[in-house]
């Protein structure tokens, strides 16, 4: 009995003095005298290929003047910064780590994604002296209507560049079809769905959008399994150009269009890739990608904490700005054709001189 007493009493001691020390690794053993930031990611991770992986290039662009690959210039100046990244892995690790960071006084405190935004409210609410961005929400005062002084939020106009992606998907079709994979079922989604549809429909009055949803909660956006489920039953139902916007289950979408195969050594069925650039991911079977260019609204946004000029509200990333739009590389190029080019990028300066209006589904 002594001896099994004991034995607990040194596994208290050892989880004492373990804790202390990994926090310390973490946010303690640091220059103090640097600039520092801490991000917390959404429960996708920061190597999910999308939403998380842009957020992450930025943060890392700013540290190492890299790409996260450490080998490939991200052709931008480094800062002299200290960053912390935390994957929290699910929803209830998310406020621990973003506390954690604001009682240790950091700098800047980014929250990734929308979900993350009642939480910042109430740490930023907590902690009014320090700064926070958040990507894809908004945080207000009390009033409901004011935006925070001390939260930078960093929204883009997704529903312009889907515009886009839907106008070549819709000039590509062969089978007058499209399909559309949303995350969570929720307005952020919708504004993509909105604005793709839209594109599509110029390209095609008659053109049809197949949408589904994978789910209602934070679960939606890692389940590739389920987005391939998903992507094979539109193809069955006649799509063959599918846009994804679900985080990691949106690769399952790819692994379904790679599946029907190609003939006479071109695809029969394409995934449009969306916030980073997904063209590599299945090459030859993903006709654009519409990014989101998080990495750069996060790299200006921490060299506006770096060079002491930080505001707080609305930082708002469209066409014109660049924060939005679609991508061609070596790997579509021979996908898209010189005419649905022609027409994207007339588009392109149709919406940005406002002769074009994109419809915002965001809360219809």
């Amino acid at each position: 009995m002594k001896l099994k007493l004991l034995v607990i009493l040194l596994l208290l001691s050892a989880l004492v003095f373990v804790g202390p020390a990994c926090n310390r690794s973490l946010y303690s053993a640091d220059d103090k005298s640097k600039i520092h930031v801490g991000i917390v990611f959404d429960i996708g991770g920061k190597d999910d290929r999308s939403f998380n992986a842009a957020a992450w290039a930025g943060v890392k662009c700013a540290e190492t003047g890299m790409l996260p690959d450490g080998k490939t210039s991200c052709g931008k100046a480094k800062f002299d910064i200290v960053l912390r990244d935390v994957e929290p892995g699910n929803p209830v690790s998310i406020e621990p780590a973003m506390r954690a960071f604001a009682e240790r006084g950091y700098d800047l405190i980014i929250g990734v994604g929308f979900a993350q935004g009642p939480i910042m409210q109430s740490v930023a609410n907590d902690y009014p002296n320090l700064q926070f961005a958040i990507i894809d929400g908004v945080i207000f005062e009390a009033d409901g209507k004011t935006p925070k002084a001390n939260v930078a939020s960093l929204v883009f106009k997704e529903h312009e560049g889907s515009y886009l992606v839907g106008l070549i998907a819709g000039m590509t079709s062969k089978t007058g079809t499209l399909g559309f994979i949303g995350g969570m079922d929720i307005g952020l989604i919708h504004r993509f769905e909105g604005g793709f549809e839209q594109g599509a429909k110029a390209a095609n009055p008659k053109i049809q959008v197949i949408q589904n949803y994978v789910g209602v909660t934070d679960a939606a956006w890692n389940n590739p399994g389920k987005g391939k489920e998903i992507a094979l039953a539109q193809i069955n139902k006649g799509a063959d150009v599918i846009f994804t916007a679900a985080g990691n289950s949106g690769l399952g979408a790819f692994d379904a269009v790679e599946q029907s195969g190609k003939e006479n050594g071109r695809a029969t069925h394409f995934v449009i890739g969306v916030d980073s650039n997904q063209n590599g991911v299945k090459p030859g079977f993903v006709l654009t990608s519409m990014v989101k260019r998080v990495d750069n609204a996060v790299y200006d946004i921490i060299k506006d904490v770096v060079d002491r000029k930080f505001k707080g509200g609305f930082h708002e990333f469209g066409l014109d700005t660049d924060g939005v739009g679609y991508v061609m590389d070596s790997n579509n190029q021979n996908l898209v054709s010189a005419e649905a080019l022609r027409a994207a990028e007339e588009a392109k300066k149709k919406i940005i001189g406002k002769q074009v209006t994109v419809i915002d589904r965001m809360f219809q």
